[in-house]
């Protein structure tokens, strides 16, 4: 068994959820005179890729040390829906299950292809990443829960849509560029389609149900889309702790991933060793097996 990390790199200039306290780091000792290099870090816990607990959002929820390894490790499937959605786009459950098989109780993870813009990748773009990429409305919501999906992991800045957050309020020339595009693609006004009913809906009304998500997935995803593995994600114990930055690996049998090793081999890199996947539109658009 071999491990594909699905994890972002995690430096000063990883870029929080906005207006989360980003990641600052000071060493307070040196190996000359102190014998030993030791260092300081303030941030936020929705910094790279990490995992948002019931009680973000839930106050009668699980803290982090509390969420069993069963639950944070086991079967699950990857889906590539960058085919089916751009910029401000919304995705459904129907698009999830034309291209991969769901069943009950999975980890699912969602790949829009907008980690591409993430800051580690030479098509970064921050703006992008956080305040364009698609998201869900409620029917997927329900349908998720339907399926008793343990949690979902999304590559981009949140698992809800941008322009159904404070997101919308906060970045007025992205809103009015996302209402136009509603207008066209779906008939509706961006108020029509997001009203307050369904503000936040990924996490104010799934938290409560138990089902959480991991939010800024990346590395080598892109090796595994449409496929079907062990997913883990490996938290701190956290008590008392709202949400955890994570590292987010697959499992995979050691024939497959020399196979995808060989498939990595071709690929152009990021400065950090991961796939720079915008480069290579090969990888996407498979169906499971």
């Amino acid at each position: 068994m071999k491990l594909i990390d699905l994890t972002i790199p995690l430096g000063i200039a990883t870029p929080p959820w906005p207006t989360y306290e980003p990641l600052q780091i000071k060493y307070f000792k040196r190996l000359a005179p102190n014998g030993a290099n030791g260092q300081v870090l303030t941030h936020s816990n929705h910094l790279g890729t990490h995992l948002d607990g019931e009680i973000h959002f839930y106050t009668a929820g699980r803290d982090i040390a509390s969420l069993p390894l069963d639950f944070l490790v086991s079967d699950g499937v990857i889906v590539d829906l960058s085919d089916a959605v751009g910029a401000y786009d919304i995705y459904t459950s129907a698009m999830v299950e034309e291209r991969v098989e769901v069943r009950e109780g999975d980890i699912l993870i969602i790949h829009t292809g907008f980690h591409h813009y993430g800051w580690d990748q030479p098509t970064a773009d921050e703006i992008a990443y956080m305040v364009k990429h698609p998201g869900p409305d409620r029917e997927f919501a329900d349908w998720a829960k339907r399926k008793k999906i343990k949690w979902i992991g999304v590559d981009c800045g949140s698992a809800d849509h941008p322009m159904n957050t404070i997101i919308r309020d906060w970045m007025p020339r992205q809103a009015r560029e996302a209402d136009a595009h509603f207008k066209t693609q779906y008939g509706k006004t961006l108020a029509q389609v997001f009203d307050d009913s369904k503000y936040q809906l990924m996490h104010l009304e799934m938290f409560n149900k138990g089902i959480i998500h991991a939010e800024c997935l990346g590395g080598d995803i892109d090796l595994l889309l449409n496929q079907r593995c062990t997913i883990g994600c490996f938290p701190w114990r956290f008590v008392d702790g709202e949400s955890s930055i994570s590292r987010i690996v697959a499992f995979v049998e050691d024939r497959h991933y020399q196979n995808l090793m060989t498939t990595k081999s071709k690929c152009t890199l990021t400065k950090f060793g991961d796939i720079a996947g915008a480069q290579h539109p090969e990888l996407h658009g498979k169906k499971s097996h």
